[in-house]
C-alpha cells in the first residue's frame, strides 16, 4: 500500500500569504499572513514553518499544490513560480488549482461560484453536475452559490483537490483579465554604430 500523500498547499493570490500541509486526509498545520506586498520574500519562511510545525522536511513531500488565481497578477506569478521552482528541486509534481475550484470545493453540484474580483466587478463560473450542460442555456447560474471562504480554507480546498485528482492541472497562472502595468510607452534607444 503506497503511503499517504503528503502535501503542501499555499496562494498567494491576494493580500495574503497563506499555506496548509495536508498529511493522509488531515491538515495538520497551517499558516495565513495579511499582506499587501512581500509575498515573494515570505512565502518559503512560511512554509518551512507549516513544515516545522508538523515536523517534516520539504523532502517528506509527495506533491505541491498552489493557487493559480484569479486574483492579483503579481501574487498569482509569485506563487506559481515558487510552486513549480519547488517541485523541480524536490522532483514531485506541481498541481495548480483556481481559485473558483477551491471556492468551489466540498459543495454540493450543480454551483456557481461568485468571487469578488475588486473595480465592481465579479468572477462567475459555474460547476454543473455529470449530466448538466450549460452551453445555450439562457441562465447559466444553477445551483446555491458559494461565497468567499476564508483565506485558510481555500488553501485546504487546493490540498484537498489535489490529493483527490480531481480538475487538478499543470502549475500554471490562470489569468481572467490582462496586467495592469504596462511596458514603457518610451521608444526604444537608437543604437549608433
Amino acid at each position: 500500500m503506497p503511503p499517504d500523500p503528503v502535501i503542501l498547499a499555499f496562494d498567494t493570490s491576494a493580500a495574503h500569504c497563506a499555506a496548509a500541509l495536508l498529511s493522509g486526509d488531515r491538515i495538520v498545520a497551517e499558516a495565513f499572513e495579511a499582506m499587501d506586498k512581500g509575498q515573494a520574500e515570505r512565502l518559503v519562511a512560511l512554509c518551512e514553518g507549516v513544515l516545522a510545525t508538523a515536523g517534516l522536511r520539504w523532502s517528506d513531500l509527495t506533491a505541491i499544490a498552489v493557487g493559480t488565481g484569479p486574483g492579483n497578477f503579481t501574487g498569482v506569478r509569485i506563487a506559481v513560480a515558487a510552486a513549480r521552482g519547488l517541485a523541480l528541486g524536490l522532483g514531485i509534481p506541481a498541481i495548480g488549482i483556481t481559485r473558483m475550484q477551491a471556492l468551489a470545493f466540498g459543495h454540493a453540484l450543480p454551483v456557481t461560484v461568485v468571487a469578488d474580483a475588486r473595480r465592481g466587478e465579479v468572477y462567475v463560473q459555474s460547476f454543473p453536475d455529470g449530466a448538466a450542460r450549460l452551453q445555450g442555456a439562457a441562465d447559466p447560474v444553477a445551483g446555491p452559490v458559494a461565497g468567499e471562504p476564508g483565506i485558510v480554507a481555500l488553501t485546504h480546498a487546493i490540498a484537498r483537490i489535489a490529493v483527490a485528482g480531481q480538475g487538478a492541472a499543470p502549475a500554471k497562472p490562470f489569468y481572467i483579465r490582462s496586467a495592469d502595468a504596462l511596458p514603457p510607452s518610451d521608444p526604444p534607444p537608437v543604437i549608433l554604430a
